[in-house]
């Protein structure tokens, strides 16, 4: 399996959540997979300083601070092509929220990053599959109208998904709810109450579930 994993940024607050990132990184590896990161070459909505939560007074560039976690080997998303890879996975973090759409902000009527659309849209339309963690299921469900998807058991973001037009199924640790119709595999992560190794149960639950859909063992 060739994957593209897109990040948010590098930071659970403002960007990509890092261990969400590496243990996605680290599933596709352990099950025999290959992965090229990508990153849309946009603004931070903004800056959060990780130990006071507070707003810093400085900007940062997503792909720049994508490629922390990607030691560099990264490409803008505007590169991605859906042909060249087996399936999409999005990590999870608010920057999910803030930088690839703005739910964080306008909640069910949030805007969807144009390039991050396209690449969502041409990878379903290839007949592909789609990963998401965490908070990433709102992101698939803002631009694939009818998905069913999980966020663990957090009533005001399943009701989101509900009101824009998707499924939620409440899920657990090492579970994963599978959209065969539309070929979509999402996982809780942090959206629950976690510890890193849950957080690498539920990245290699998904790839897994990925891999079957595919076909490949």
């Amino acid at each position: 399996m060739k994957a593209a994993v897109v990040l948010a940024g590098c930071g659970a607050k403002d960007g990509a959540e890092i261990h969400e990132a590496v243990m996605t990184l680290y599933a596709i590896d352990r099950n025999g997979g290959t992965y090229q990161v990508f990153a849309p070459n946009v603004m931070q909505h903004h800056v959060i300083n990780h130990i006071t939560g507070e707003v810093m007074k400085e900007s940062r560039n997503v792909l720049t601070e994508a490629a922390r976690i990607a030691r560099g080997n990264i490409r803008a998303l505007t590169e991605y092509r859906a042909a060249d890879f087996d399936a999409l996975i999005f990590p999870g973090g608010f920057g999910v929220a803030k930088n690839l759409c703005t739910y964080a902000f306008d909640g069910p009527d949030c805007h969807v990053d144009r390039v991050v659309e396209d690449a969502i849209r041409t990878t379903h339309k290839a007949g592909k599959p789609i990963g998401a963690l965490c908070i990433s299921p709102v992101l698939i469900t803002r631009v694939l109208k009818g998905v069913t998807v999980t966020v663990g058991s957090d009533r005001a973001t399943a009701a989101d998904i509900n009101t824009m037009g998707g499924k939620h199924e409440n899920s657990h640790h090492g579970e994963v709810v599978v959209d065969r119709e539309n070929l979509v595999v999402t996982t809780p992560c942090y959206m629950l109450d976690a510890t890193i190794s849950e957080i690498a149960l539920d990245a290699d639950e998904l790839v897994r579930a990925i891999k079957e859909l595919l076909g490949k063992k």
